[in-house]
């Protein structure tokens, strides 16, 4: 969510950093760049409907199911003894009428298993026989429901479940036979824009070679960036608090396609945002305390209470900062504006936050809200026809998407 700063033209930080690499790879890459422009290959629309939003979010993807490819269903979580879980109760309204719809159009229909216990996932498929068990449990769902595939999207994962996990792919892959294996991973920064000297011992949960063996679909999970890239942080002005900057997606992807195939690689995409509480440091920077996600109408609505406009920054989101009077929740917001002026940038927020409470200025509260709106959403659909990757994934379709947004999907 880090977003407030000078504004300049969208896509030039896109093309400044791609466009080296496309020319490296212009031989195998599906789509080539020309006159600097992307072609507008087909990409392959997917999204995840939550189990917690499922009333809305059906409503929302059955208004707009001609867009997608696939639709996945977020979805089956994990017990901890390694079991599946049916978090969204899929024999029940309203999944029924969604499914029917989907494959009446030919539209794939892929469930989600979750699971985010790093020491319950590690223990479960190090264990060969609880591991053959779950692939015989998922692969058996599948079928049982006549789903198109499922996609494993285990998270929190420790360095030495690698091995294991790789090993549960291979032989879930082999257990689905003609069904599609979808995985969701995190995305990986590159070593040189998350450390000053990179520690010699670097190891990771996912192996991305066996990862392209066995996924039909990998799904990229680009977004939470926060303040993982060094590089970006010192090179945007502050604050810079992204969930997803163009160049940082870029990076990552571009680390991915290293190992996995394009034709496999989907961007994630976020349609949410997040508000902090930020903090001025007495040596460098700001801390940013995470106080909730949201969905762009919460921003909104909170920012025309205000008076406030949101402004566009270097990441292309949209943000604004104000000071609180009390503590506030999300329902019951109780604010003043920070300054008169709104968010043209962050230096004169500051400077008003400054003028009125000068003690504030440093540790006082003062909250940034910073969100994914259409136009955030375009660039990375953009992003990815650069690439020539094979589609983009949307986290989350549940009502509260901006709406404009669609029209960049199609």
């Amino acid at each position: 969510m880090q977003k407030f700063i000078r504004l300049f033209p969208r896509y030039v930080l896109i093309l400044g950093l791609i466009f080296a690499a496309g020319q490296a790879d212009a031989a195998t890459a599906k789509t080539k760049i020309v006159a600097k422009k992307p072609v507008l290959a087909p990409l392959e629309i997917s999204g995840w409907i939550p189990y917690w939003r499922k009333a809305t979010g059906t409503i929302e993807a059955m208004a707009h199911l001609s867009t997608f490819k696939e639709i996945d269903l977020f979805g089956y979580t994990m017990k901890s003894d390694g079991t599946l879980y049916d978090a969204m109760d899929i024999d029940n309204a309203p999944w029924p009428d969604l499914i029917a719809a989907a494959k009446a159009k030919k539209i794939r229909v892929i469930p989600t298993v979750m699971w985010s216990n790093g020491a319950a996932i590690d223990a479960t498929l190090r264990n060969s026989k609880k591991r053959q068990a779950l692939e015989d449990e998922i692969a058996a769902m599948v079928k049982e429901k006549n789903f198109d595939g499922v996609d494993i999207d285990f998270e929190g994962k420790k360095a030495e479940t690698k091995k294991y996990y790789s090993l549960f792919l291979k032989g879930l892959y082999l257990r689905l036979g003609s069904k599609w294996l979808m995985c969701t991973i995190e995305a990986r920064t590159p070593l040189e824009s998350r450390y000053d000297t990179i520690p010699k011992d670097i190891q990771y949960a996912n192996d991305f070679v066996e990862i392209n063996k066995y996924c039909d679909r990998v799904r990229v999970m680009a977004y939470d960036q926060g303040t993982i890239d060094i590089v970006l942080n010192r090179a945007r002005t502050a604050p810079y608090i992204p969930v997803a900057d163009p160049a940082w997606v870029a990076k990552t992807l571009e680390l991915a396609a290293k190992t996995i195939k394009k034709s496999k690689l989907v961007i994630g995409i976020a349609t949410y945002g997040y508000e902090y509480q930020m903090t001025k440091l007495s040596e460098y920077g700001y801390r940013y305390d995470l106080q909730w996600a949201f969905n762009p109408k919460y921003a909104i609505d909170l920012a025309a209470s205000l008076g406030i406009t949101p402004g566009r920054n270097a990441s292309g989101e949209m943000s604004f900062m104000y000071r609180p009077v009390v503590p506030t929740v999300p329902t019951v917001p109780a604010t003043t504006p920070a300054t008169d002026t709104g968010v043209a940038n962050a230096a004169s927020i500051l400077a008003g936050v400054a003028q009125n409470a000068p003690n504030e200025a440093i540790t006082g509260p003062v909250n940034i809200v910073w969100w994914s709106d259409a136009l955030a959403i375009k660039d990375k659909v953009d992003l990815a026809r650069l690439l020539g990757l094979k589609g983009v994934a949307l986290f989350k379709i549940d009502g509260g998407m901006d709406p404009a947004a669609w029209s960049y999907l199609k």
